[in-house]
């Protein structure tokens, strides 16, 4: 009989590809739907981690004091986009956290428009 290999518990190098680890952090298949987030989505947390909040959820409350994107969290977690979504929507379901759509470059005004506004309001 062969036995498993040893883990590391506490790496997230070792328990990244875990799917055991995996199914428990996100609570397993089913649960309520997802939130509507992507790649680019902008998240920041409202709120310091209570206790009672998981450890990669505290991880993200901890990292989102400043806003960073949902890649950015999955990339410092060494978790899954979707594993991440899973988290992100239960905090923002308890308002810990709040998601922002990025910055569109589009919508912000032109550079000659604001150089021009800069260079009335020094003329008066």
């Amino acid at each position: 009989m062969r036995t498993p290999p040893r883990r590391e518990h506490g790496n997230p190098e070792a328990d990244a590809g875990d799917p055991e680890r995996l199914y428990v952090i996100t609570g397993g298949p089913g649960g309520t739907g997802r939130a509507p987030l992507d790649l680019v989505t902008m998240i920041v947390a409202r709120d310091e981690p209570s206790p009672t909040v998981q450890p990669e959820q505290a991880a993200i409350l901890r990292l989102c004091r400043a806003p960073l994107s949902v890649a950015e969290l999955s990339a410092y977690l060494s978790l899954p986009f979707s594993a991440v979504t899973v988290l992100l929507t239960e905090l923002l379901a308890t308002g810990l956290v709040e998601s922002r759509a990025p910055v569109v470059r589009a919508a912000l005004p032109d550079r000659s428009l604001l150089e021009a506004v800069m260079h009335g309001l020094q003329r008066l």
